[in-house]
Formats: C-alpha cells, sequence, structure tokens
C-alpha cells in the first residue's frame, strides 16, 4: 500500500501532467515560456507546501488529499466543486487559446505581476496551514474540531479563500491572457457561494462558530466584506 507521502506526490505529479497537458495542447506548442514560468511558480509552492506538511502535519496532509465534487458529503456543495472543477480547466484552455491565436497583448511586466499574485496566494496558504490543522478540503467537521481564531483568521473569516482569489486572478495574468480573467470573474460566485454555504454548515456543526462570526465580522476582505 502506498504511503501518505507517496499519495501525495504521486497526486502532485498527475496533477502537474494533467495542467501542462492542457495548457501546451490549447496552446498548440511547447514555446509559451509563460506557461513553463507559471507551471514552475505553481508547483515549486505546491511542492514546498506538501513536504512542510509531510513533515509538519500529515494529519492536515491526509485532509487535503480527498477534495472535488465526489468527496463532497452535501448536494450544494458537490454542484459548486463541479462548477469550480469546469471553472479551472477553462482557466488553463482559455489563456493557453489566447496565446495560440494573439487574442490579448499583455506586457511582460503584467506576466510577471501576474507570477507574483500566484506565489502571493500560495504565501497566504501556507500561513492557513500553518495556523489552522483543520483546513480539509471538504465541507466537514472532526470530533476533535474547534474554532481558529489566531494568525489570518484574526482579520478574516475566510483566509483561504481570499488566497485562492488573489491566486486566481493572478493566472490568466501570469498566462499572459487578459481574457482569462474573465474565467475568474465567472468562478468568483460559485467561490462567494461556497463560504456562505460553508459558514451556514459551520454554524450548524461547530460549538462557538457564531461567536466567531460575531467576533470577527469580515468574510474575505478586511472592512470591505
Amino acid at each position: 500500500m502506498l504511503s501518505l507521502h507517496q499519495k501525495a506526490l504521486g497526486g502532485l505529479a498527475i496533477l502537474f501532467l494533467v495542467m501542462a497537458s492542457l495548457l501546451f495542447a490549447a496552446a498548440g506548442t511547447l514555446r509559451y515560456w509563460q506557461a513553463w514560468v507559471f507551471l514552475a511558480i505553481y508547483f515549486g509552492c505546491s511542492l514546498g507546501i506538501t513536504l512542510y506538511l509531510i513533515e509538519k502535519d500529515p494529519a492536515l496532509l491526509a485532509r487535503r488529499m480527498s477534495g472535488g465534487p465526489f468527496a463532497e458529503k452535501e448536494l450544494v456543495q458537490k454542484i459548486i466543486m463541479w462548477l469550480t472543477s469546469i471553472g479551472f480547466i477553462g482557466l488553463m484552455a482559455l489563456p493557453a487559446f489566447d496565446h495560440r491565436y494573439g487574442w490579448s497583448h499583455v506586457p511582460v511586466s503584467v506576466v510577471l505581476i501576474g507570477d507574483a499574485l500566484v506565489l502571493l496566494g500560495w504565501l497566504g496558504i501556507y500561513f492557513v496551514f500553518r495556523e489552522n490543522s483543520f483546513a480539509s478540503a471538504t465541507i466537514v467537521t472532526s470530533a476533535d474540531q474547534r474554532v481558529i481564531s489566531t494568525g489570518p483568521y484574526a482579520l478574516v473569516r475566510h483566509p483561504m479563500y481570499a488566497a485562492a482569489l488573489v491566486m486566481l486572478f493572478g493566472i490568466p495574468l501570469a498566462l499572459g491572457s487578459w481574457w482569462g480573467v474573465l474565467v475568474v470573474i465567472a468562478l468568483a460566485p460559485a467561490l462567494v457561494w461556497r463560504l456562505i454555504d460553508e459558514e451556514r454548515f459551520m454554524a450548524r456543526n461547530l460549538p462557538d462558530y457564531v461567536a466567531y462570526q460575531n467576533t470577527v465580522r469580515y468574510r474575505l476582505m478586511p472592512l470591505i466584506w
């Protein structure tokens, strides 16, 4: 039987192959430097965080291994995860088609800003994982789970979604596409739907979560929402 770290690293390798295949097949060429840089940053950060979890928090790594529409227990969350999965495919494919047909002319400086946003998103996710060992990939609660209100959770109630949004907006820019930003705009309502439904679930199933909501007023952006 494969060990946890073998499953995690194997899953990461498969994801790399899937994303690279989508990007370069849609682009119709391997001469797509923006995609190579993006993949290096995205999977360099993914590998770093995976190795960190193998060493520091294998329980969280196990929680993160089960995700996607088939892993969710609630029908609403299954629907949301199908929408986001389809959206993520679009987030790879549309910028690659954009590169193929030359629809956008994105300056190198903007591409680098996109890469920086991807890095910033991963940094935010790292801080979430360091603070919250219960950050499962699915909407569930465990017997020993408690409300986390420290670190980034003292600023907003959903710091992982906030970090994910930063990363999502960075991806099409990193891939050299203005049109890809439309996919992120289309994905944003699904993410908001997910976090609102998650809050309802947590309020019902996690003691002290309602008190936490009353203490930390903002969901994604301090002083805004």
